[in-house]
């Protein structure tokens, strides 16, 4: 008689205590703007009524804390759970509020995945509409603890349009889409450049090369992100550019990623409640 294979794990996935909507925003390529695309849609999200939280799941180069200039360390009442950072009304995490900056994280992969889980499931975030999770670069221990564990509602894939950094994009596409999770979108970041003196436009990291990938696999295409000295400045300064500059282009094309957003991952309803 011939033995029967054991039926495939089956993972229960939940939500991320007090919080109701998980959003990843990923690339799997490094390098590429993607943290600072996350923390200014959060706070896109944030003036468009939601309560917002935000993870960086980036154990070995967080960036959180200089993204958001955060120097307070995350307080423990008993030692099991840990209390977020408050910054701008958002709730924030990051292993890099735990360690010392310059301390390197030389884990091996079972430590990363305990660390992620330590995130998600003793941080007491509170009451929080959506939580915006900051994804490391790859397709690795940590993306797979999330898709396995964490009831997402959809990712973000965020891209230079040159041909090297869309190699590690479509294995990310790739991934998420063979673990069910909703492609809501991607953003061409850094699409191009304008001279402030001669007003030139160049297209320094390449031309379309996410609008072709996104239109390619049928996947909404949500905004196509300047090179900008602003948005640069205010991931070094600690304020993002849609709550220091909240009237500029860079802002207000966050914003509108944002509103495309709310219905997608049906965050509209949140918003309707809290009118």
């Amino acid at each position: 008689m011939m033995s029967q294979k054991p039926p495939p794990k089956q993972f229960v996935k939940t939500p991320i205590n007090g919080t109701k909507y998980t959003i990843l925003v990923s690339s799997a390529k490094g390098g590429v703007g993607k943290s600072t695309v996350a923390i200014n849609l959060a706070f896109a999200l944030q003036s468009l009524g939601l309560k917002i939280g935000i993870l960086d799941a980036d154990v070995y180069g967080p960036s959180l804390p200089k993204l958001l200039n955060l120097r307070d360390k995350p307080k423990s009442e008993d030692n099991k759970s840990i209390t977020p950072i408050e910054k701008f009304g958002a709730q924030c995490m990051s292993m890099g509020l735990l360690i010392d900056e310059q301390t390197p994280m030389m884990w091996r992969g079972p430590m990363v995945i305990s660390a992620i889980k330590t995130m998600t499931q003793k941080v007491l975030w509170k009451d929080r509409d959506v939580i915006i999770i900051d994804m490391p670069p790859g397709t690795g221990d940590t993306q797979l603890t999330f898709v396995q564990e964490v009831k997402i509602d959809g990712v973000i894939i965020v891209s230079t349009p040159q041909d090297i950094a869309l190699l590690d994009v479509i294995k990310a596409v790739t991934m998420f889409d063979k673990a069910g999770v909703p492609l809501l979108g991607m953003v061409q970041n850094m699409a191009i450049w304008e001279c402030p003196d001669c007003g030139r436009t160049d297209h320094i990291f390449g031309e379309g090369g996410v609008a072709k990938e996104a239109q390619k696999r049928g996947i909404e295409l949500l905004a196509e992100m300047p090179l900008s000295l602003s948005i640069r400045k205010g991931a070094d300064s600690g304020m993002p550019v849609v709550i220091s500059e909240p009237d500029s282009l860079q802002a207000r094309t966050y914003h509108d990623i944002a509103k495309k957003l709310i219905g997608k991952a049906g965050l509209d309803q949140e918003i309707t409640a809290e009118e």
